[in-house]
C-alpha cells in the first residue's frame, strides 16, 4: 500500500489569510504615513496673495454669507452699498461662494490665484462678478 501525503488544506489556507492580512496591514500604515507626510509639506505653506470681495449695487437689504471653499468669511444683511471683506489667499485652488439666505441661492465663482479685487453686483435677479 501506498502511503499518500495529505495537505493539510485548513493550514495553508489560514497561513495564507495570515499573511494577506499582514500585507493589508501594512499598505494601510504606509498610506497613513504618506498621507501625514504630505499634510505636513502643506502646512508649512504660506500664501501672499490678497482679496477684496466688494459687494456693490442689488444687495442692500439682502441676507449673505460669503463663503470661500468651506470657509466662512462673512454673514450679514448688507446695509450700504459697497460692503467688503478682505481676505488672503490660504488654498492652491479656491472658489468664492455667495448664498442669498431669502432664496437659498447660490453662486460659486473661481478664484484667480493672483489674488485681487472681486466685485460682485445683482442684475435682473442674478449674480454677476466684474471683471
Amino acid at each position: 500500500m501506498k502511503k499518500t501525503s495529505h495537505l493539510n488544506t485548513n493550514k495553508q489556507f489560514m497561513i495564507g489569510n495570515g499573511i494577506l492580512a499582514f500585507a493589508v496591514i501594512f499598505v494601510v500604515v504606509l498610506f497613513v504615513y504618506l498621507t501625514f507626510r504630505l499634510q505636513q509639506k502643506n502646512e508649512g505653506r504660506r500664501y501672499a496673495e490678497a482679496y477684496t470681495v466688494v459687494l456693490g449695487e442689488g444687495f442692500v437689504g439682502d441676507s449673505l454669507s460669503v463663503l470661500v471653499n468651506d470657509s466662512l468669511l462673512l454673514t450679514t444683511r448688507v446695509a450700504k452699498m459697497p460692503t467688503s471683506v478682505q481676505f488672503t489667499r490660504f488654498a492652491e485652488e479656491s472658489s468664492l461662494l455667495l448664498v442669498e439666505h431669502a432664496t437659498d441661492h447660490l453662486s460659486v465663482f473661481p478664484l484667480s490665484p493672483k489674488g485681487g479685487v472681486c466685485t460682485l453686483r445683482k442684475e435682473a435677479g442674478k449674480v454677476v462678478m466684474e471683471p
